[in-house]
């Protein structure tokens, strides 16, 4: 189907798609407008092997305006499932679970009807969002089985991997002990925001055998969360109350959560959505083969009408019910522009909308062909995007530590003293506009070193350093760097993120893509957490300083640092201060030399907040003037007494 065929279908402005349950009728909604015919088939379960499986037949649909197929059903429906059954010219027929479905049996190839009153937790109703003043917002990012399925975590054990590990209270290393671990850990951790790697119902883990791994970039029903995450795959209000309840643990926590959505492509060609109006869904070149941006081998047609429509409804969907307080996307160059800003303007409408965060790659992982006129969501766009819609910044990414497609090159941190150019750019938010791109406000960029993609910090750290017989060996280089990363971009402008783990020194023992496991690789090490305790204090104290101190976010519109003048590729900068009172002002330092190096004070009395090994919120040590002297490797930030 070309762009010319896909813009003349009909299409469905409302937003009652998919399964309305009552308790006394079910009503049913498909855009289907190329069908010929459209059935509803039925089932008692979600599969054909559990107890109780059996066929409740078909049902006609009937066709109405805008290429909808409708069916409403007396009586309560709850709890059973259905398929689509759709038959095009020439007879060729097709099955397909509801686009649209919000719960579904085992593996997702049934959907179910959903009682919504099923499917809450225990409080739902009263959950909130937490308010997270924006100079304070810091993402820290995980996977729901790394998270708590370290048998030393301190989670009852039916819990571990699952949404339900994020909502044990106290939990410590192995149950006892001082050390935290899992949600108890982060609430001392200082982060806002958790941002859980894709947990809508991907294809790869077979949710019926509780065993398997993947990150989840492989889409299957994008409105359900994963099956293998839940205790009971099987019902599909589980693993809805379950993934609720992890949220509502997170806020009652004060913690905000982000998800990672992955509507850039559908793990099958084959997909629901495309069996529903075959040619419609995805982008194809001239030839009509598939576009491969996405390196998974389709790409979403994110400009059509009703691709829109659907990511858009189903990003309300998760606001919604799941009460979520932001969105990361994957490979948003993409996405197009228009459809991004639909999103955020969506959002926006919804009672404290303006706050839920989003983000993205402004990068794609290949060649895609979008429709004429449409624009992609890279950097390139800034001046188009929204200017609440951020990106992740591989300049400073890779200024910090050193590129991530060669193992081996350095960064300022780790032996390439001159990428303090670029940083140089950085500590402002690249407002500038000399990275290439020019963000409209400091908060559109995510800062950062370390994601699930690539190498983590430490074993990035490792590898420059040609130290790879024992990737979690512990020593003095490998430590300073690190703290020296962390010390960056947590004092640059915009929003600051890290990969779980990096706080602790998290290794992969150099596995730059661990997306399909094993599990020991990805979880997290609750037993090396608390062995790599004063890192965590550094990054625990960074963060205090982080809130303590408004104007280093420029959340709030402050203007970019005023340089220091500086001996050979030291980095000096005074972070503005509001009103002519000069206490409180921060001066910060960076040295990447690998001795100590003096360099003169402004004017003042000043006391230290970080001195490269300790980070907190209130001075300590002597009053300075003058001069310092910075220890090798390290970011030191002082405050006018």
């Amino acid at each position: 189907m070309n762009d010319a065929q896909a813009a003349a279908l009909p299409t469905y402005a409302g937003e009652d798609l998919g399964c309305r349950w009552a308790p006394g009728q079910t009503a049913f909604q498909l855009w289907a407008p190329t069908a010929e015919q459209v059935q509803l088939h039925l089932y008692a379960t979600g599969t054909d092997r559990e107890p109780g499986a059996r066929d409740l037949g078909t049902r006609p649909m009937q066709r109405t305006d805008c290429g909808v197929w409708q069916l409403t059903l007396a009586g309560d429906w709850a709890g059973r499932y259905y398929q689509y059954e759709l038959t095009f010219q020439e007879g060729r027929t097709l099955t397909a679970a509801d686009p649209y479905g919000r719960a579904c049996g085992a593996n997702g190839a049934r959907t179910m009807v959903l009682n919504p009153e099923t499917a809450m937790p225990e409080g739902w109703q009263e959950d909130r969002r937490p308010r997270i003043p924006a100079h304070a917002r810091c993402v820290w990012e995980t996977h729901v089985a790394d998270f708590s399925a370290d048998p030393h975590s301190g989670v009852r054990p039916e819990w571990r991997g699952k949404f339900l590990g994020f909502t044990q209270p106290d939990t410590t290393l192995d149950g006892a002990g001082e050390h935290p671990t899992c949600l108890n850990y982060l609430k001392q951790l200082g982060v806002t925001h958790v941002q859980i790697m894709p947990m809508y119902d991907f294809a790869t883990v077979d949710e019926t055998k509780n065993t398997g791994y993947n990150w989840g970039y492989d889409p299957l029903n994008y409105n359900l969360p994963e099956g293998s995450y839940s205790t009971d795959p099987y019902h599909g209000e589980v693993r809805v109350r379950e993934c609720r309840a992890m949220v509502a643990a997170l806020h009652k926590a004060g913690i905000g959560v982000v998800m990672d959505v992955v509507y850039n492509h559908t793990y099958y060609a084959d997909s629901w959505l495309e069996r529903t109006v075959p040619g419609y869904w995805l982008r194809r070149q001239a030839d009509d083969s598939l576009t491969n941006g996405s390196g998974c081998g389709c790409d979403l047609a994110t400009e059509r009408t009703m691709v829109r429509k659907y990511i858009v409804d189903s990003c309300l969907y998760w606001a919604r019910e799941y009460h979520l307080d932001g969105f990361r996307f994957d490979l948003m160059a993409l996405y197009d522009v228009e459809t991004m800003n639909a999103i955020r303007a969506a959002l926006d409408q919804l009672p404290g909308g303006r706050d839920i965060l989003m983000y993205g790659e402004p990068w794609q992982g290949g060649a895609t062909r979008m429709a004429p006129g449409a624009r992609p969501a890279d950097k390139g766009a800034l001046d188009l995007l929204s200017d609440r819609i951020g990106f992740f910044c591989d300049n400073t990414r890779d200024a910090i530590k050193g590129g991530v497609f060669d193992a081996h090159s350095a960064g300022y941190v780790n032996g390439g003293p001159y990428y303090g150019v670029p940083l140089l750019h950085a500590l402002g938010a690249w407002l500038d506009g000399e990275g290439g791109f020019r963000p409209q406000k400091a908060g559109q960029v995510v800062q950062y070193v370390s994601a699930h993609d690539n190498y983590t910090l430490w074993d990035k750290l490792k590898l420059v350093a040609n130290q790879t017989q024992d990737f979690a060996a512990v020593n003095p280089e490998i430590l300073a760097q690190n703290r020296m990363a962390a010390g960056i971009y947590l004092t640059c402008q915009g929003l600051p993120f890290l990969l779980s783990g990096e706080e602790f020194g998290r290794t992969k023992n150099g596995d730059h893509n661990s997306y399909r496991g094993p599990l020991s690789t990805n979880l997290l090490d609750w037993r090396r957490a608390a062995a790599m305790q004063p890192l965590v204090d550094f990054y625990r104290g960074l963060l205090a300083i982080r809130r303590a101190y408004p104007e280093l976010s420029g959340a709030e519109g402050q203007a970019a640092p005023i340089l220091l003048a500086m001996p050979g590729w030291i980095i000096g900068f005074v972070a503005e201060h509001e009103g002519e009172d000069r206490h409180g002002e921060l001066a910060i330092f960076y040295n990447p030399e690998t001795t100590p190096q003096g360099v003169p004070l402004p004017m003042g009395r000043w006391r230290m907040l970080c001195d490269g090994t300790v980070a907190r919120a209130e001075p300590f040590g002597p009053v300075l003037n003058e001069s310092i002297e910075l220890a090798p490797v390290s970011v030191t930030i002082l405050r006018m007494e």
